[in-house]
């Protein structure tokens, strides 16, 4: 993936959270959000894939800038598509369940006193003993065992001394078992990982197997890097996961994920605006000669999606998001654009502004377009 190319196929860039684009103090390193919108604009569809589940996925991706894209938690038994105009944020795609029932009552024949978790979708967990705030996402409710067995589950936690030594023994009642550390247990359905999940989104999005790239540092991670074409461990993770992956980046207190991002867009200008530099990308990515920029308003005064599309094969396809055009106006849009030396037509006389044209494209209500040259 050259960052100098004029052109850039787009890619499924699956990218963990904790300790890749979250650090140990809950902060995002500096430059991500930025980075994340340029490979945006540059037309790859980024996934957060996380272990945390879904309830823990929502904020950081809107912290992330993150809120119309594909998301896979719980270590791949969640699938959604965030989307901000849904009343919740998201929808659920697919959720893989299973009977706890069979693992729980093993965990607890092998070690009695066990903590047991089990996740409520979009809530938080129901628990057999309290958990430490921030051991897990979202709310909690103490029931008893007997009610964490009585409906189907998307992920169970177990927490004991050493319980990972009982790994396969769990691991023969029919579920996936990943070990978090020696004393922490995911659980989900059989056959159930990050990878089979981002393989499913892949094929939905018709993104060929050899256009995916995956970040993480996690043994939860270790699927997904052996999925990717391009895999790459963060510095800091074990020497299992560095070996698994095809590249090793800094460590998150280095940005690690960084640099990987930046690889996957071509050369701006640094001292463009947010804005300019995104529309800059974009332009300059799109495969094709023929680009116009499409903007929609929304119930208020700022626009509420901004694109980039192409002409291919005699048929206009959307290339790319443009992030920081969403709120602006057609007026800051025209700004920019100028300000990424980008041409566009104008109108004859006067301050000759922009020469907008009615847009219909087929997807949400009528917009205007702007056609664009590099």
């Amino acid at each position: 993936m050259n960052p100098t190319a004029a052109t850039v196929t787009r890619a499924l860039v699956a990218l963990d959270i904790d300790g890749t684009l979250l650090d140990h103090e809950n902060k995002v390193p500096s430059g991500t959000v930025e980075a994340l919108d340029l490979a945006r604009a540059a037309g790859h569809e980024i996934v957060l894939a996380t272990g945390r589940s879904l309830i823990g996925l929502l904020p950081i991706a809107v912290r992330l800038g993150l809120t119309d894209t594909w998301g896979v938690c719980s270590n791949g038994a969640m699938t959604v598509r965030l989307d901000p105009s849904a009343p919740s944020g998201y929808d659920v795609v697919d959720a893989r369940t299973f009977d706890p029932g069979p693992v729980i009552r093993k965990a607890l024949e092998s070690v009695p006193g066990a903590r047991i978790a089990v996740e409520e979708v979009g809530w938080g967990w129901r628990t057999s003993h309290p958990f430490e705030p921030g051991e897990l996402n979202g709310q909690q409710k103490l029931v008893t065992v007997d009610d964490l067995m009585t409906q189907a589950a998307t992920r169970i936690v177990i927490v004991a001394p050493e319980i990972r030594r009982f790994t396969d023994a769990l691991h023969a009642t029919g579920v996936t078992v990943t070990p978090m550390g020696p004393d922490w247990l995911d659980l989900a359905a059989r056959d159930v990982n990050k990878a089979v999940a981002l393989d499913a989104v892949r094929q939905h999005l018709n993104i060929p197997p050899e256009r995916t790239v995956a970040v993480g540092d996690g043994i939860n991670d270790l699927p997904m890097l052996a999925w990717a074409a391009r895999s790459v461990a963060m510095g800091h993770a074990p020497a299992v996961v560095r070996s698994t992956a095809h590249e090793t980046t800094g460590t998150i207190d280095q940005a690690g994920a960084l640099p990987v991002l930046r690889s996957l867009i071509p050369d701006i200008d640094g001292s463009l605006s947010s804005l300019a530099a995104q529309l800059a990308t974009a332009v300059h990515t799109a495969p094709g000669s023929c680009v116009a920029l499409r903007v929609w308003h929304g119930t208020r005064t700022g626009l509420a999606r901004c694109e980039v599309w192409t002409l291919h094969f005699g048929t206009w396809v959307r290339h790319a998001s443009v992030p920081a055009g969403t709120g602006a106006t057609m007026r800051e849009v025209e700004n920019a654009a100028r300000e990424a030396g980008l041409v566009y037509p104008r109108g004859d006389e006067g301050r000759r502004r922009a020469h907008w044209r009615a847009s219909f494209t087929g997807v949400g209500p009528a917009g205007f377009e702007l056609p664009l040259a590099r």
